[in-house]
């Protein structure tokens, strides 16, 4: 059985002591939802587009954002967005909660779901 020795050890938590400060920073977990604090952040209006433009094309309908009512962030590979949208379709008023997944660095966005809040 190998044995670390003590400046491999000293190494590790060097390099891994950055890590734990910003995770024990962070409120968000890996998995757990968090609120979003700015919903008119361009980023998260963005997302909010996107998302009823993707239903838009995907269904044929024709709905226009009105706002972000709430939203939250889930860290997994890429950010999952969930966000409550007020939108118009025609001149009726609805609310939508919609899932977009989000891969900045690959340039990848996708809607994975896209559901009426009743």
């Amino acid at each position: 059985m190998a044995t670390m020795r003590p400046h491999s050890f000293l190494i590790l938590i060097a390099l891994l002591l950055p890590f734990m400060a910003v995770a024990a920073r962070s409120k968000a977990l890996v998995g757990g939802w968090s609120p979003l604090k700015n919903l008119n952040d361009p980023h998260v209006q963005g997302i909010a587009e996107f998302a009823v433009s993707e239903y838009n094309k995907q269904s044929k309908a024709e709905l226009k954002l009105d706002k972000v009512v709430k939203g939250e962030t889930q860290v997994v590979s890429g950010t999952n967005y969930r966000l409550v949208l007020a939108v118009k379709n025609g001149a009726k008023s609805e609310r939508y909660q919609a899932v977009v997944w989000e891969k900045p660095w690959e340039n990848f966005k996708k809607l994975t779901s896209f559901d009426p809040v009743h």
